[in-house]
């Protein structure tokens, strides 16, 4: 029988079970008998009668209507509904992600209705199960996005957009007449200007015409626009940062701290154009040190209202793609104006504490002040004098390493994980083409920044947070991390039983300590990094909340993010209500909080997956010249599919579809979590070493094609 043929009777009832619902929902007040409903639906043949009857009662069991007596159904009028953010599939389905509910609530793609990937919307959970829970959405909420980026095909008297982002959930219908200069084939912004109910796709019209396919400039903004990230700030927000000079106004430098006859430098990436941050230095009388930690006082240009306010919380945070940065805020501000430029004189933001050289803080102040950076070090260079060479503030620089180190070893002992970054960037020539791969890694320079940031972190958040007499806690933004599901650390014990290592994760508590340990032994070895990486994805994700439960992660009862508010709105926030506990003590932010929260958790999400989208993309260019090469590699994934394996000389991974491993018929294992052959019973592990051949490259689905080489 014909695959065809095996799907049709499903196709039927699924598009039968999708009107007979449709016809209790159109007469929620009536009972309608088995006989009625074949009338209402016109359905004749005894084959399919029986087949709404079927239906009638497996929409009972599902609790979408009630059985009045044999035969005899109404609709159940019971509001079972959730609201929360739909994620649509390659495939057309979705999962509403809903605070509400503990599993996603799946949705069908018939039952999607005109709901687009990221809207917020309203769905009815009309079956629920052992394993997921399923529903359909019943109205939209709101919409994440209007405008996709795609292929423009046109036909004789119409034609469609093809977006580029299989889950971006239908295709654009487009009047000739609103192509605006669209030809067939061309990369496309095409903005939805209505979707009539009986249609079955939007109507759209082309806002801006990118090009034909294949340009790096098409391509990032085809993943910015995929991702409801925009790439261009509207007018009215330029008009207001056009506005903003660099010189400050003296009667705001009169009411604030004045540190700018202090020692004081930045410590930046050595291509980074917005300075967030930067620290004081100073030696006090008593022995003690006076380190302070200035940020950017982005809250004195943008106003709450404003329009730069408004979109600087749409965008939520700065993307920083492969070859190109984009900005929460215009660059007059973030580059110019709030930057902390050295030789400048800049408002900042201010957390100041007196601190011994064993890093032990007597005494803390917070406030708004002016600054004056001596000198703009990069992370390399001030890394060179932390490694003994000559340097401009060599003796500061080194005392703030050692308190640095010291802070971070009271972390981990804690129960702080200790992660070491690494970070796959491209060395780019003259044509944006990348020529080279750079892995980055954290060394003493970075850390020595981190660790400042993060005690001023801390300690604004332990501040706001502290319970006041007489006072309602103050509303907050928390950055949050909890603890590890014990599935997921489950998962993770299996990945590495496959390099020999066990663990002991029964509690909870411990967690963090055994990772750690673990990491330390295998520092030196070739699995650290792959396993580094496990580690760090079987934790789960840190968000921004009103309710603090701790950050896990780095051991901290109290954390937020205050130290980077040109590139996060959730900094501009917090500096907002620190000011007005220092001030007026009385705050603008209620109830409001929680939303704005989901937005900047929901937008930085997007942001990381445009980035690794982005990377994707770049390691596909880069690769590109070598199809039909061999290269040695790791087996660093393991799916349904297929395996990924990561290049040992180019750090780029591919992915070998299943089906084409050779020497078997293989399959996903997963009580082992391992790929293993039928008859041979061969398998395949993370961590496997092995031999493939680049076999094809697709820059525009970001995917690299592996052939496994058996010798």
């Amino acid at each position: 029988m014909s695959r065809n043929k095996q799907n049709k009777p499903s196709k039927m009832k699924s598009s039968l079970t999708h009107v007979v619902r449709k016809c209790f929902e159109k007469n929620p007040d009536s009972v309608l008998s088995h006989k009625q409903v074949c009338a209402l639906i016109d359905v004749r043949e005894n084959a399919l009668r029986k087949l709404v009857f079927d239906i009638l009662e497996e929409l009972c069991q599902q609790s979408v209507l009630q059985r009045h007596a044999h035969g005899v159904y109404a609709f159940n009028s019971k509001d079972d509904s959730i609201e929360g953010f739909i994620e649509l599939t390659a495939r057309g389905a979705g999962f509403v992600v809903s605070d509400g509910e503990e599993n996603d609530l799946y949705i069908a793609p018939q039952n999607i209705g005109q709901a687009l990937n990221g809207d917020k919307v309203k769905a009815r959970i009309f079956k629920r199960g052992k394993t997921r829970n399923e529903g359909e959405v019943t109205a939209i909420l709101s919409r994440e996005r209007t405008q996709f980026v795609g292929t423009l095909e046109i036909h004789e008297k119409f034609a469609f957009l093809i977006p580029d982002n299989l889950k971006a959930g239908t295709d654009i219908y487009i009047p000739k007449e609103k192509l605006n200069g669209g030809k067939h084939g061309d990369k496309a912004l095409v903005k939805i200007t209505v979707w009539p109910k009986t249609s079955k796709n939007p109507y759209g019209e082309v806002v801006e015409v990118l090009g034909k396919s294949g340009s790096n400039d098409t391509e990032m903004i085809s993943i910015l626009c995929n991702h409801g990230i925009d790439y261009k700030f509207p007018q009215e927000v330029l008009a207001e940062a056009e506005v903003i000079g660099l010189d400050l106004d003296q009667e705001e430098v009169a009411k604030r701290r004045d540190f700018r006859p202090i020692t004081t430098f930045t410590i930046d990436p050595v291509d980074a154009k917005d300075f967030d941050d930067a620290l004081s230095f100073k030696e006090l009388e008593n022995g003690h040190l006076e380190i302070g930690i200035h940020i950017a006082d982005v809250s004195n240009y943008v106003r709450p209202g404003s329009a730069m306010d408004t979109e600087a919380l749409k965008r939520s945070n700065s993307v920083y793609l492969v070859d190109r940065v984009v900005p929460m805020l215009p660059e007059q501000l973030s580059n110019m104006a709030c930057s902390l430029r050295p030789n400048e004189d800049k408002f900042s933001f201010s957390a100041v504490f007196e601190m011994d050289e064993e890093g032990t803080v007597y005494n803390q102040w917070f406030g708004k002040t002016v600054i004056h950076s001596d000198r703009r070090f990069s992370y390399e260079e001030a890394q060179e004098i932390i490694e003994g060479k000559d340097g401009d503030f060599k003796k500061e620089i080194l005392i703030l390493d050692k308190i640095a180190k010291i802070l971070r070893k009271t972390r981990l002992k804690h129960g702080a994980l200790n992660i070491e970054s690494e970070e796959m960037r491209f060395k780019l020539d003259e044509k944006g083409h990348p020529e080279e791969v750079v892995i980055k890694t954290s060394k003493d320079a970075n850390k020595l920044i981190e660790e400042f940031m993060l005690l001023a972190n801390r300690k604004v958040a332990t501040f706001v947070s502290e319970p006041k007499k007489g006072r309602d806690q103050v509303p907050f933004v928390y950055r949050v991390h909890d603890k590890p599901s014990l599935e997921k650390i489950a998962v993770f014990n299996i990945f590495i039983d496959k390099f020999g290592y066990k663990l002991d994760f029964s509690n909870p508590d411990q967690i963090a300590s055994s990772i750690n340990r673990l990491l330390d032994d295998i520092r030196l070895k070739n699995e650290y990094s792959l396993i580094q990486t496990m580690a760090i994805r079987s934790m789960a994700k840190a968000t921004y909340e009103t309710t603090n439960i701790g950050h896990y992660g780095l051991a901290f009862d109290y954390y937020t993010h205050f130290t980077s508010p040109i590139r996060r709105y959730a900094d501009l926030i917090v500096h907002r209500i620190l000011q007005e506990e220092l001030t007026t003590k009385k705050h603008r932010y209620g109830k409001d909080l929680d939303d704005v929260c989901k937005r900047i958790s929901r937008m930085e999400r997007k942001a990381v997956e445009a980035e690794r989208e982005s990377t994707k993309y770049f390691q596909t260019l880069f690769v590109q010249d070598h199809i039909g090469e061999e290269f040695l590699g790791t087996v660093s994934g393991i799916a349904e599919f297929g395996l990924f394996v990561k290049m040992d000389d180019n750090y780029c991974e591919g992915m070998v579809p299943m089906n084409d491993i050779p020497g078997d018929r293989f399959s996903f294992n997963a009580d082992k979590y391992c790929i293993v052959g039928a008859r041979t019973k061969k398998e395949y592990n993370f961590g496997d070493k092995v031999k493939v051949r680049i076999y094809e490259v697709h820059p525009r689905k970001r995917q690299i094609d592996l052939e496994l080489i058996v010798d």
